[in-house]
């Protein structure tokens, strides 16, 4: 590729064709995903609800601006905030929604600070990249957007820094980019009553932990948290791009006509999408969800044996094996691309997993034994 700009390390091969949890390159050879697209097709390839849905949908409109009513955006707000009183805004990107989350908190507030954690993602853009903690990511576009601040994850002193002049405090409940590091369930509450306590609003960002992907619709639910803003994208519409800030609705005044918006978001084309997702995250398919993960971690107990592992975390379908350091994780990656299984990185020198909800155990299980027998064959 010589006419794009290098952002990304690509690996030498086009994934062109994918029907399930399967996917086919430009060789012809095909592959087990262990990726959906970095959590972002949880549902597979080619699902038949989704499918139809945008088909029917681009033989009739798949843009019109936000001067006009768009019932398919009300609909996929039903579904996300269910019988919650709460409010939503769309967005294209998991950055643009933590984008308009920090504008929210600063909006509604009057406050201009946001306390962040280390080794978080939030996202690229601006805004997004000052809530970062990782200063690979903000190297070479200083300066950053001001009083942003960070403390230690699952640090009981970062209480501390929760005071009275935040407008919010913006974490991951498992930190993804970072490396997948759960959070400690009495910390993360502690968090939760400490914001409560000084009037900070607390955000929590789901745009990878969300859609089904733990197990809950969003993963903070399965903390007994209640967080005054979610953001969410990547699983949203399995693959079409689109974000979405879920606000409480005491904070809808704060968003008024003219207060922020999107040329693109919300458009016809994703909510068809989007609105075909999120009705199969039904309960049934979230406890199935569950299943196979309690499955998947019994059978991960295992890897704790290996010269090679360190250790592993996680929640549901989102799994972090953490490499010894004579382990390069890439080294890893292309050998199991190379028996036809597809697979993360993250922080840590972290194997990251995000298989598709809908594989099956057995393919689970059989992905799960590549990855098992590659290890064990390191020296």
């Amino acid at each position: 590729m010589t006419h794009v700009f290098p952002t990304y390390a690509r690996f030498p091969f086009e994934l062109v064709d994918g029907k399930g949890v399967t996917l086919t390159d430009n060789n012809g050879k095909q592959y087990l995903d262990f990726t959906s697209g970095i959590g972002v097709c949880n549902l597979g390839y080619q699902n038949p609800a989704v499918t139809s849905a945008v088909e029917a949908q681009v033989k009739k409109v798949w843009h019109i601006s936000n001067l006009y009513e768009n019932h398919l955006q009300e609909d996929v707000a039903k579904l996300l905030v269910k019988d919650e009183d709460k409010l939503v805004f769309f967005a294209n990107s998991g950055t643009e929604a933590n984008e308009a989350a920090l504008k929210l908190a600063r909006k509604a507030t009057g406050k201009t600070k946001v306390l962040s954690f280390n080794h978080s993602f939030h996202g690229r853009t601006y805004g997004a990249m000052s809530m970062t903690g990782n200063p690979h990511i903000q190297e070479g576009f200083f300066p950053m957007v001001p009083d942003i601040s960070f403390a230690d994850y699952n640090d009981n002193a970062s209480l501390d820094k929760i005071t009275t002049d935040l407008a919010g405090v913006i974490l991951e409940v498992i930190q993804g980019e970072g490396g997948v590091i759960n959070g400690d369930p009495d910390w993360l509450k502690a968090v939760q009553a400490k914001c409560q306590e000084v009037g900070a609003l607390l955000i929590i960002d789901e745009v990878q932990t969300g859609n089904g992907r733990t197990g809950y619709q969003f993963a903070y639910q399965g903390f007994d948290l209640d967080p005054d803003i979610v953001t969410t994208a990547k699983g949203l519409a399995n693959g079409l791009p689109v974000g979405a800030m879920i606000g409480k609705a005491s904070l809808g005044d704060a968003f008024g006509p003219g207060t922020h918006g999107s040329t693109f978001a919300g458009n016809p084309l994703t909510m068809a999408s989007a609105k075909a997702t999120l009705e199969q995250l039904t309960p049934d398919f979230l406890k199935g969800v569950q299943d196979k993960a309690a499955t998947v971690w019994t059978q991960l107990a295992n890897f704790t044996d290996l010269a090679a592992v360190n250790s592993i975390s996680g929640k549901g379908l989102m799994i972090g094996i953490h490499l010894t350091g004579d382990v390069a994780v890439n080294d890893v990656i292309t050998t199991l691309q190379t028996k036809g299984l597809l697979t993360l990185s993250a922080v840590g020198n972290t194997l990251r997993l995000l298989p598709p909800l809908v594989m099956s155990a057995g393919d689970l299980k059989q992905g799960l034994t590549t990855i098992y027998e590659t290890l064990s064959d390191l020296k």
